[in-house]
């Protein structure tokens, strides 16, 4: 009688250490942010170095971050988390295995975030990693059914390659993710960005983007008065330049899925939803991927995926690859690891 494989939390690791390492290998994964990082200002908006403490209150909720020598990792630094919470979430969705622990390409990581690849760049990302190691944060607000009263790190730890000794080029690195934040992607509690996200290049720009995503999402709309939405977005302008910006926000019209509008005399800010985001999501399925394959990995699919039809197998998987707009550089690799998932999860056919 076969016995029924057991079903194991995509989320938690095999004990086999080297299981334990999730590589980032989704080419296009579509880009997520974890909510509660888009509604509370963890990062600074100044393009210099940041370094004092500070403390944010809102509604019963508070956040206090406390930055290194070399300063409090700001708002473009988070696009490194961004891409690690886009990848992870491109592979929960295909049942694959993640882990807090993940591998990043630095040219990969480069080129999704909309970022060059010059010298000076890969010097940036390093500095980067450094701010978000050095960033800790204490705050009641949880994630999942957790509140995290102590302090922590956006980032647990971090180990950088370079190629030929310390002062060549980045060539790859590993970092662990915080529990607060593994914690908010193993609830599902994260959102779509628009892909022109890393084109956005003021900072205030970006927050102000993220309050509205998360706010407004597809709502028709959403009305915040301008002196809370200072505070929510953590600017240190005065009252009367962060005025300014917004006016000009809303004079160029440009902020994706949303159209700002700033009444002067009420000192409101409205956002209008475009219905992109929702025209995104209700997009017709797309092509299954067309890739080929190389015909020896037949036989380890049928190793991992014991009973089934590797065939069948293969076409889900290409559906999903073009449903997520995926296009994997190790295809087999990639196949194999998703007959693996399908069978842990489903066990062998009835």
């Amino acid at each position: 009688m076969d016995i029924e494989a057991p079903v194991r939390d995509p989320l938690i690791p095999e004990r086999h250490p080297q299981q334990e390492l999730f590589i980032c290998d989704v080419g296009d994964a579509v880009l997520k942010d974890v909510m509660p990082q888009m509604e509370h200002p963890f990062y600074s908006l100044s393009k210099k170095p940041e370094t004092s403490i500070r403390r944010y209150e809102h509604n019963g909720q508070w956040l206090e971050v406390t930055p290194s020598v070399k300063g409090l990792a700001t708002i473009y630094d988070k696009d490194i988390l961004i891409y690690c919470i886009s990848q992870i979430m491109a592979k929960l969705k295909a049942n694959l295995p993640v882990s807090k622990r993940v591998k990043l390409n630095s040219r990969d990581l480069l080129v999704f975030t909309n970022r060059g690849t010059s010298g000076k760049d890969y010097e940036a990302l390093r500095e980067a990693i450094e701010r978000l190691r050095g960033t800790t944060i204490s705050t009641n607000i949880k994630t999942g059914d957790e509140i995290q009263t102590d302090i922590f790190g956006l980032i647990d730890t971090a180990s950088i390659r370079y190629k030929n000794g310390l002062d060549g080029r980045l060539m790859g690195c590993e970092i662990t993710l915080s529990d607060w934040v593994f914690n908010a992607i193993r609830h599902n509690e994260v959102l779509t960005l628009h892909r022109d996200y890393f084109r956005l290049r003021k900072p205030l720009e970006r927050r102000i983007y993220e309050l509205a995503r998360k706010h407004c999402g597809q709502q028709p709309s959403w009305r915040i008065g301008l002196d809370t939405l200072l505070k929510k977005s953590g600017a240190q302008s005065p009252l009367k330049r962060f005025r300014q910006m917004v006016r000009e926000l809303a004079e160029s019209n440009h902020l994706p899925d949303y159209l700002v509008e700033f009444d002067l005399e009420a000192d409101m800010v409205t956002f209008t939803n475009r219905g992109t985001m929702k025209a995104a999501l209700a997009a017709p399925a797309a092509e299954p991927w067309t890739g080929a394959l190389d015909g020896d990995i037949y036989g380890d699919a049928r190793n991992v995926a014991p009973g089934w039809d590797v065939h069948y197998l293969e076409r889900e998987w290409r559906n999903w690859l073009g449903e997520n707009e995926i296009a994997p550089k190790h295809a087999e690799r990639h196949f194999l690891k998703f007959c693996q998932s399908w069978f842990e999860k489903r066990g062998r056919p009835s």
